[in-house]
């Protein structure tokens, strides 16, 4: 799948569903050092909380967007 279509898919899917309370983000965890990312990437924790902030958004948090680290990334 492209960037362009998770893109849409991500705005799309986000205004259908928060009328039912559900919210959907994009999150990038960033280059992570594992075995597929190689040992040049970040600590494998830190990848992992940029994707848990998108898991632990309170109910009246942001929907239709782009993460990484907890802050919006420009689409």
């Amino acid at each position: 799948m492209s960037k362009a279509a998770l893109d849409v898919l991500t705005v799309k899917l986000a205004a259908d569903l928060r009328r039912r309370g559900v919210l959907v983000d994009a999150v990038c965890p960033g280059w992570v050092a594992t075995d597929m990312g190689g040992a040049g990437g970040r600590p494998v924790a830190e990848g992992a909380a940029s994707v848990l902030f998108a898991v632990d958004v309170p109910d009246d948090g942001p929907s239709g967007g782009f993460f990484r680290d907890g802050r919006p990334v420009p689409w």
